[in-house]
């Protein structure tokens, strides 16, 4: 089930709704923890199993941790979570990875180890590395155990952001799974902000994505320079409104239900530097990665080696956790290098130039980043930079004739991807000054968007989630 989707927004969701909030306060959790468990297996029930299973592991170590730290026995406490983090690794290596280790030691050796190949479990990255910071908070000290099964249950399963994100450190909502915060500020808030994400998703992300998939159909032999770049360039919209659209909706029903989730996007393509884009883009992985890797091996308080290897083991990471295929270990370290090079060199020059120069700079560089993700065989890679360089010509008739067609949606996704139309917004409708029209504003936005999303929803057939794949 998807958040974009008739049975969710008509049927699922108005039933959660209605039960949350007319449930007392202790069986809040279950109903989420049950319809939780619902949302997830309505596409991939025997994989539930595996979500329980995975609950039951690090509820069970939170609190053995707890217990030998409690009693002195850190030796214990320590072996309890490493325990944890086997077993969680374990399952995420073997459903994601298994597959694309057997094949690459068959290439590499002449061999053929037979290997069934296994279904991804959707969301399977997300809520590992969730359930792995909850065992690590209660060693460091950062979070008190979760006594109650049913909340515990509840955060590892919650609906709103389970498929893809944003990643909830348990830290951040333990206070909210015993008190969440329920009022009409909040409810109204989040109402406001899944709408927003749905017609980023629907309207925005949808139709960049057809215009990318309309180019890329057939082969790279005939694709113009024209026809790549519009493609690529259609491609880096669809996945920023896909995701940034999916982490609006799920930090927004949170704040329906009471959870304050961090922010995962801000405004990431009018960053000035890669530097930048990093700390705007997907901000919950990266936030994982540093507090749960990239401090514990010694950040920057190393030797410049160590610094440097640090940079790379994070990146390493960061493409590996995105997918089972070389091409996404090649985008991590493709960024890990980039970085490096703004670290020691580049982002000095850069602050002494014109912003717009390090507008330009950025956008070109992720734009060939999404090359290297979005195409997974080397063949397509290369064929593609050959098209964007011009190697099968400058321009085609059909490249010419999307474009043409397209010009308004690219200026539209241009300035939806920026700051601007929020300033807008405030501006026009000040809640302080104003909140009569403010209130009006709001509830005229919401019901337009909500319309005009349903419709496009009801007549496409185009609704893919991009980052459900990790």
């Amino acid at each position: 089930m998807v958040f974009s989707s008739v049975v969710f927004l008509f049927r699922y969701l108005p039933l959660v709704l209605l039960l949350y909030f007319i449930s007392p306060k202790p069986a809040k959790n279950l109903i989420l923890f049950i319809f939780s468990l619902l949302f997830y297996a309505w596409g991939e029930p025997v994989y539930v199993v595996l979500m329980i299973f995975s609950t039951l592991v690090d509820y069970t170590h939170g609190l053995l941790v707890d217990k030998y730290k409690r009693e002195g026995k850190i030796r214990l406490a320590k072996a309890a979570l490493i325990s944890s983090v086997i077993v969680n690794l374990a399952l995420l290596g073997f459903f994601k990875y298994a597959g694309f280790g057997v094949n690459n030691i068959n290439a590499i050796f002449d061999l053929a180890i037979p290997f069934k190949g296994v279904a991804l479990p959707i969301g399977i990255s997300f809520y590992t590395f969730q359930t792995m910071s909850y065992t690590i908070d209660v060693y460091r000290g950062d979070a008190e155990p979760q006594k109650n099964i049913i909340s515990f249950g509840a955060y590892v399963a919650l609906f709103p952001q389970l498929i893809a994100g944003p990643i909830v450190q348990y830290k951040t909502i333990a206070e909210q799974l015993i008190k969440p915060i329920i009022n009409a500020d909040m409810f109204s808030s989040g109402v406001m902000r899944f709408t927003v994400g749905l017609g980023k998703k629907i309207l925005l992300a949808n139709t960049a994505g057809e215009i990318f998939n309309s180019l890329t159909a057939g082969s790279f032999d005939n694709l113009s320079a024209l026809g790549a770049w519009t493609a690529i360039i259609a491609y880096t919209f669809q996945i920023y409104f896909d995701f940034s659209g999916y982490s609006d909706m799920a930090i927004g029903l949170g704040r329906i239900f009471g959870f304050k989730f961090l922010e995962n996007f801000n405004y990431p393509y009018m960053s000035k530097s890669i530097t930048e884009f990093w700390r705007r883009w997907h901000i919950s992985l990266g936030s994982w990665f540093r507090d749960y890797v990239y401090i514990p091996l010694g950040g920057n308080r190393t030797t410049k080696f160590g610094h440097i290897r640090n940079i790379l083991v994070v990146w390493l990471l960061t493409g590996v956790w995105h997918g089972a295929n070389w091409n996404f270990m090649f985008w991590g370290l493709y960024y890990g290098l980039l970085l490096l090079i703004e670290k020691f060199f580049l982002g000095r020059l850069l602050s002494r130039l014109p912003s717009i120069v390090g507008h330009i700079y950025t956008l070109v560089i992720v734009v060939f980043g999404w090359v290297f993700f979005v195409f997974e065989s080397n063949a397509d890679i290369f064929g593609f930079f050959g098209a964007l360089f011009g190697a099968n010509g400058a321009w085609d008739q059909t490249a010419l004739y999307t474009l043409t067609n397209n010009i308004l949606l690219f200026v539209i996704f241009a300035l939806a991807a920026t700051d601007l139309p929020s300033r807008l917004v405030k501006k026009v409708f000040d809640d302080e000054n104003r909140p009569v029209l403010w209130a009006g504003g709001r509830i005229a936005y919401m019901t337009v968007f909500i319309i005009i999303s349903t419709a496009f929803l009801v007549n496409s057939t185009y609704n893919p989630f991009l980052y459900f794949r990790f």
